[in-house]
């Protein structure tokens, strides 16, 4: 991980199945967006149950893609 010049050191890389099976089991309560450090859209989630689910879905289908990103913008780390 490289070291950023100025600001706040980056936090570390967010595993891609940890956030997968948190969104799979516990998507309606928005835990994976905690996880990955989307807080404001995760308490929206917790509040709604995920959107009745459908929101929940689009993260899940988005995690399996690949293409989900934590709060910093990096991708999830695939081990």
């Amino acid at each position: 991980m490289e070291q950023q010049p100025y600001g706040p050191p980056a936090s570390p890389p967010k595993d891609w199945l940890t956030t997968l099976l948190l969104c799979l089991f516990l998507g309606g309560l928005g835990i994976h967006r905690f996880y990955t450090g989307h807080t404001l859209i995760g308490v929206i989630q917790l509040l709604t149950l995920g959107a009745c689910g459908v929101w929940s879905l689009i993260d899940l289908i988005i995690i399996i893609m690949g293409n989900f990103r934590d709060a910093d913008g990096n991708l999830l780390q695939k081990n």
